[in-house]
């Protein structure tokens, strides 16, 4: 039995979800995000309450994957998603030129970015940016784009890293006597 997809979702007061054949549509305070559903896959929604079934054992895969892709939806039409990036190392830098992110990282060139529609940025200094957005798998795919410009390197720390992340340093080499 899975246990994320037999639990039951409660829809907030402000938010309304419909069910048009395989296609499931959220519409709340921040915009609106639609899914399709695999067939095999039911979803059912009773007054303020939400669940997913499925029709056999062969579908158990996705049972509690649509699940959570649908208790996504419902998160991020009400609070929205929000991730944090800093740069660390000389010169390193993050600036916003209209609908493009600019970023320095130890680079001979600027590499620049443009921000996808539904995503925002916010410069908190030059040096960190926080992404946020409704859609969850968008802002993570646009976090790690940016990530995968200068990953965190083990010896000296220097890159760009999500902001709680902690990067396992390594000793350099020893000098011989």
């Amino acid at each position: 039995m899975s246990r994320i997809g037999n639990r039951e979702l409660t829809i907030p007061a402000n938010v309304t979800v419909s069910v048009d054949g395989n296609k499931v549509t959220v519409k709340g305070p921040k915009g609106e995000l639609s899914t399709e559903i695999k067939s095999g896959i039911t979803v059912t929604v009773d007054g303020e309450n939400l669940k997913v079934e499925r029709e056999n054992d062969l579908m158990k895969n996705f049972h509690g994957t649509m699940n959570a892709i649908i208790s996504n939806m419902i998160k991020g039409v009400t609070e929205g998603f929000e991730k944090k990036l800093e740069a660390v190392g000389v010169g390193y830098r993050f600036t916003v030129k209209g609908s493009k992110l600019d970023v320095a990282a130890g680079y001979s060139h600027h590499i620049e970015k443009n921000i996808p529609e539904g995503i925002k940025i916010e410069l908190v200094s030059n040096t960190e940016i926080t992404i946020t957005g409704i859609d969850k798998k968008q802002v993570g795919d646009f976090a790690a784009e940016i990530r995968d410009i200068r990953r965190p390197e083990p010896y000296k720390g220097k890159g760009i890293r999500y902001k709680d992340e902690h990067i396992r340093r390594k000793e350099g080499k020893k000098a011989s006597k």
